[in-house]
């Protein structure tokens, strides 16, 4: 029996959605390390929110660290999507 095209695109929709929601739950979540006299600060979406040494702090540091974390993930999500031989992006388009 033949799915119903229409039935894929809402059950696709749901799924963005609930991404969606997870990536605005887990960068509401905030989990701080300090080791010695170094302080950092992330959310659960990977960005970081603070960033100090002996309570020095730098925006460009934080910039810096952030700029390479997300480097990293659209490397990882390039590779992926190579595995999956492209079908990522249809669950990745728009849900920045």
């Amino acid at each position: 029996m033949a799915s119903n095209p229409l039935s894929m695109l809402g059950d696709l929709n749901k799924l963005r959605q609930q991404a969606k929601q997870m990536q605005q739950d887990l960068a509401a979540e905030e989990i701080r390390i300090e080791e010695g006299d170094i302080v950092v600060v992330i959310t659960g979406a990977q960005e970081i929110t603070h960033f100090s040494v002996q309570g020095i702090t730098s925006d460009a540091a934080v910039k810096a660290l952030n700029k390479a974390i997300k480097q990293s993930q659209e490397m990882a999500a390039k590779k992926l999507q190579n595995m999956t031989g492209g079908l990522g992006g249809l669950m990745g388009s728009g849900a920045n």
